[in-house]
């Protein structure tokens, strides 16, 4: 499939007659400095967009989910962003259902699935929000939930995974990225994230004082590498302002997330770890299945007591 260059910004304009119930509450939120703008941060990734980043992130989620496709298999994409996640999972051959709480968001991904995907029925794009129960009900159960960097930013963290986790069909997969808590470093970049979202001012005062960490010179050390692509089909200026500014902001360690994920019935099957860098740790979680079902996980594995895979980046 040959995917080109640049597909557009997303506008509102692109939900057409879909429901946005949450709109109001995004855009006063912003307005308010409560909330980054994450929505018009996809919209300028997708100027960017291109094969090599669809490609991107198609590995990715086979490398984490061990799995060449996922024929027969229906995931959940909690918090979509640009839709980039959602269209590698379709072109995985998966079932897809995408959402976001934010209305330009969730254009982004409508902007995609209508420039690149012509059997919709098998991808849904919703508005929805992580911390409305009642939605994820409507729902139903999934294979694979998916929310990349996207619970950490909801204004309340466990209880967004709390409700996400009630997604998983029994025996399926959990697949989460989750802010890693640094101590004294995040909550240095809390009071960043708070004052890039006050006003115009403060917001390039962020940017030029931190441009250079961010991009410059992670560019230099991934060139040196021999690395300059990023994982997952990113982008260095959209990664960036996104680090800057994405607010609500909560971390986690990674063995807190497990716990936490243990006592709902989770078995942590595979983590990666950003070490000691900012960033996000990645964890895939296996639901356990009823013992008189038998049901196999999303793979056609059974949840067994094995070490998980532990890695960093």
């Amino acid at each position: 499939m040959y995917i080109r260059s640049g597909i557009g910004m997303g506008t509102v304009e692109e939900t057409g007659s879909l429901q946005l119930t949450n709109a109001g509450q995004a855009v006063g939120e912003i307005r308010e400095g409560k909330r980054f703008p994450f929505g018009a941060n996809w919209a300028s990734f997708l100027t960017e967009f291109d094969q090599g980043r669809v490609e991107g992130s198609k590995a990715a989620l086979q490398g984490m989910l061990g799995a060449a496709d996922l024929v027969g298999k229906t995931l959940l994409d909690v918090g979509c962003g640009s839709g980039i996640h959602s269209l590698a999972a379709r072109l995985l051959n998966a079932q897809v259902v995408s959402f976001d709480f934010d209305p330009l968001a969730v254009a982004c991904t409508l902007s995609l699935q209508k420039e690149l995907v012509s059997d919709e029925p098998r991808w849904q794009v919703l508005e929805g929000s992580a911390l409305d129960r009642e939605f994820l009900k409507r729902l139903g159960s999934f294979d694979i939930v998916y929310s990349w960097g996207v619970l950490h930013h909801t204004g309340a963290m466990w209880a967004s995974i709390d409700n996400v986790t009630r997604c998983v069909a029994r025996g399926g997969v959990l697949f989460i990225a989750i802010y890693n808590d640094q101590g004294w470093l995040s909550h240095y970049w809390r009071a960043v994230k708070r004052l890039y979202n006050q006003n115009a001012l403060l917001r390039w005062s962020m940017i030029a004082v931190h441009l250079p960490y961010l991009v410059l010179g992670r560019w230099i050390s991934r060139s040196i590498r021999g690395r300059l692509r990023l994982d997952r089909g990113m982008s260095y200026w959209s990664d960036a302002k996104d680090w800057l500014g994405g607010f609500p902001f909560e971390v986690a360690r990674p063995e807190k997330v497990t716990e936490f994920l243990r006592q709902r019935g989770f078995i942590l099957k595979k983590l990666k770890t950003c070490g000691r860098r900012p960033g996000c740790n990645e964890f895939v979680f296996s639901k356990q299945a009823d013992d008189s079902s038998g049901k196999a996980n999303a793979f056609g594995e059974l949840p067994a007591a094995t070490a998980p895979t532990v890695s960093s980046r």
